[in-house]
């Protein structure tokens, strides 16, 4: 069967997972989940979330009943937004861990003094004869207090320890550093047999769930991007059915449906503007900070916000089709995806634990076997337990990835797969397509010129509005285009009969205007000539101009009479220029690939200065593929820029594929990166972006590396008391998720 197939055969569930504390966490539930046939699953440690592709109508229950059964709670994911919800139940198992583990610390530190001091004060209060067997049995208060810390605040820890035997976590070296503790000091004090540690016991605790509460708020700041693009989900809409308005859940809302959205609200989706003129502000879905002016046949995208006007809209793509759900869709899949640099940390982290384990137990033999005492042994093996925490390891890469994916999409920059990140920093080569890409990709006038004729007594507007007439009601592009320049010029129509249109050739009718009724044609050059006698000379420069920029041209005739041309193209992007530019100043050769014609080619090429001999013209989607293929055998890196689908294929076979947000929705399908803004400057971006990441990455992978390798020595050598490892511990999570932080988006214009 083929991947297609599978993929089609298959739905993805989405659930949030709690209780996962390390990369060893992600490791077992992964395993658990992927030993079910049929089930592809990822868990993502960042966002605390599980996504699996599972067959159809497979149960969800079953899934969840899976990851319980593994140590860790599972709930299905119904919204995306809670990837980011709050956990009280942290806040508070801090406070109470708080409120105990203090008294406890102090109290040892009260017994330190009083093991070097013991004598002296024993006999003052001897000398004042004040009895001290409460004094005597401070060890036994401090082991009071910090039970309720080991056998509750910590029984989460200590149940996925258990769960998890087969598989040890970060959990599993919590848990016995601080049962081992507990254990000796309950020993010690009762024995006589030394020092208790019921402090480290309470601290190592306290620590761990104050770093855990720490870095599940820095998880959350991390992930704030993606949670406002999440959160601009409209929940209602006002629908207008017939003269009423009604307020309706917006999975009420159908295709077709007219909506109102009153100034200052957000545009619940996707739609046209039927009805009234405003301005809308796209920043939180395209990055694009200045409002879009919009009137009747403008289009919306669903969570702009509505800043002035009243506006009727009619809803064109509902729900999971919206262009909002598209980007929070890729978003959140590109999220799941596992870099390559991450599949190589879980290896690694897969035997961090076992490995750690059997360091501290050869801590302890080596301690004890060279005559140091049972007491001294067993610090320095829980030394070696609490220090030796993978969570940093575990956190270095989804973080810098959840905080760039979030980033980039508040920005107009949409990762589809993260791997593109590793990409990125590669590319030397540029290939452009140029409709849609270079282009606005969208037909405008670009030129009317007007020659009066003695024989004819007819004024601009008066030639205005018989054009507008006639083309009005015409599906071609080119009439289109004219007749949105018609109307923002602020030409009416008039009537008109006996309409005709010649497929290839032009349209014409016969047009009333006043009490007179003209006879007009509008049609290419050659066509209108067998009607006519001849152009004049303004008319003749006019489309020769138009010939050279491989623009369409149309020919106006009243009468028999030519008075009039119409140029109507493609533009290209006003900051196509200096995107080139900024492309070859950071050393990326740059080609230009298209479907038209040569001139129109060369033109566009000329304007925005790629070079002649890297343009290539007339070319059919499997010209674009072997483009790309010749570039791979000459040892390049190729980015491929498309928006059509007729560029698919080359998106597919580039090394990293860029696609328009206005492009075709197989473009998009096919890309690694959607650019939401309407510059070419988002592609600059999107791999300066990639190359932030990465240097963030693998700072937080060197860091994470070196803390372990370094502070397991120290631990292993006796010199870093338990108390403090689990503080180091904590403090290393944090660190990471702080410096994933940094990564920021600095768009070059």
């Amino acid at each position: 069967m083929s991947n297609t197939q599978i993929i089609s055969a298959s739905e993805q569930i989405d659930l949030k997972v709690e209780g996962m504390t390390c990369s060893a966490c992600v490791a077992a539930i992964e395993r658990s989940l992927n030993g079910l046939e049929g089930i592809s699953a990822t868990v993502n440690f960042a966002t605390e979330s599980a996504h699996i592709l599972a067959p159809k109508g497979y149960k969800a229950s079953a899934l969840i009943d899976v990851v319980k059964k593994t140590g860790y709670g599972a709930t299905l994911l119904a919204d995306e937004t809670e990837s980011f919800s709050r956990s009280r139940r942290m806040g508070w198992r801090v406070f109470f861990a708080a409120i105990l583990a203090i008294p406890v610390i102090v109290i040892s530190m009260s017994m330190s003094v009083h093991h070097y001091l013991e004598p002296i004060i024993i006999s003052a209060l001897d000398y004042f004869g004040i009895a001290h067997p409460l004094y005597s049995a401070t060890g036994w208060l401090s082991i009071a207090i910090t039970t309720p810390i080991i056998l509750i605040i910590a029984f989460p820890i200590h149940r996925t320890a258990i769960r998890n035997i087969a598989h040890p976590t970060m959990d599993t070296l919590i848990s016995l550093g601080s049962i081992s503790a507990f254990s000796w000091s309950i020993y010690a004090n009762a024995t006589g047999a030394g020092a208790i540690y019921t402090e480290v016991a309470a601290a190592v605790i306290f620590f761990i769930v104050l770093g855990r509460y720490f870095e599940s708020k820095a998880k959350r700041r991390a992930g704030s991007a993606l949670a406002n693009l999440l959160a601009i989900h409209t929940k209602e809409v006002t629908i207008l059915r017939g003269s009423e308005e009604v307020v309706a859940p917006i999975q009420s809302l159908e295709i077709g449906d007219n909506c109102i959205v009153k100034p200052g609200d957000r545009i619940p989706t996707d739609g046209i503007v039927i009805s009234g003129e405003s301005s809308v502000d796209n920043s939180l879905i395209s990055g694009e900070s200045l409002p879009i002016d919009v009137k009747p046949g403008s289009l919306v995208i669903g969570g702009a916000i509505n800043l002035n006007g009243r506006l009727i809209i009619q809803a064109q793509r509902i729900g999971r089709d919206t262009e909002l759900s598209r980007i929070t869709s890729m978003v959140l899949t590109a999220q799941t995806e596992k870099a390559p640099i991450q599949k190589t940390v879980d290896r690694i982290s897969a035997i961090f634990v076992p490995i750690v384990l059997l360091i501290a137990i050869g801590t302890f033999a080596a301690w004890y076997l060279t005559d140091h005492s049972l007491q001294v042994s067993i610090a320095s093996a829980v030394a070696v337990l609490v220090i030796a925490c993978p969570c940093a390891l575990g956190l270095a890469t989804p973080v810098a990835l959840l905080v760039a994916t979030g980033r980039g999409a508040q920005h107009g920059i949409v990762l589809r797969k993260t791997s593109s990140l590793e990409i990125a920093r590669t590319i030397n080569t540029v290939v452009f397509d140029k409709t849609g890409t270079l282009t606005i990709g969208e037909m405008q006038v670009i030129d009317l010129t007007f020659t009066a004729h003695p024989a004819l007594k007819i004024s601009l507007s008066e030639l205005f509005t018989a054009i507008h007439t006639v083309e009005a009601d015409n599906s071609h592009p080119v009439a289109r285009a004219i007749t949105r320049y018609l109307i923002g010029q602020g030409v009416s129509k008039s009537s008109l009969t006996d309409y005709s249109q010649t497929s290839g050739q032009g349209v014409a009718a016969r047009v009333i205007i006043g009490a007179v009724e003209l006879p007009v044609l509008i049609g290419t050059p050659a066509s209108i000539l067998k009607a006519t006698f001849t152009f004049p000379r303004e008319l003749q420069d006019a489309i020769a101009r138009a010939e050279i920029n491989g623009h369409s041209i149309s020919v106006v005739a009243i009468d028999g009479v030519a008075l009039a041309t119409i140029e109507v193209g493609d533009t290209i992007k006003p900051d196509a220029e200096k995107s080139i530019a900024a492309l070859k100043k950071a050393n990326m050769e740059t080609w230009l690939i298209t479907g038209d014609n040569q001139s129109s080619a060369d033109e566009i090429s000329k304007l925005v200065g790629i070079s002649a001999d890297h343009v290539i013209a007339q070319a059919s989607p499997e010209d674009k593929v072997l483009l790309i293929k010749k570039l791979h055998k000459d040892g390049k890196k190729v980015l491929m820029l498309g928006d059509g689908i007729n560029d698919a294929a080359a998106l597919v076979e580039s090394d990293l594929s860029m696609a328009m947000g206005t492009g075709t929705d197989t473009a998009i399908s096919s890309a690694d990166i959607t650019l939401l803004r309407p510059t070419l400057f988002a592609a600059l971006d999107a791999i300066n972006l990639s190359k932030r990441t990465l240097r963030t990455i693998k700072g937080n992978l060197l860091w994470a590396f070196a803390y372990n390798v370094v502070g397991i020595a120290i631990a292993a050598l006796g010199f870093l008391d338990p108390m403090y490892a689990g503080a180091a511990m904590a403090g290393s999570s944090l660190f990471v998720v702080l410096n994933s932080l940094r990564i920021k988006v600095r768009q070059t214009r």
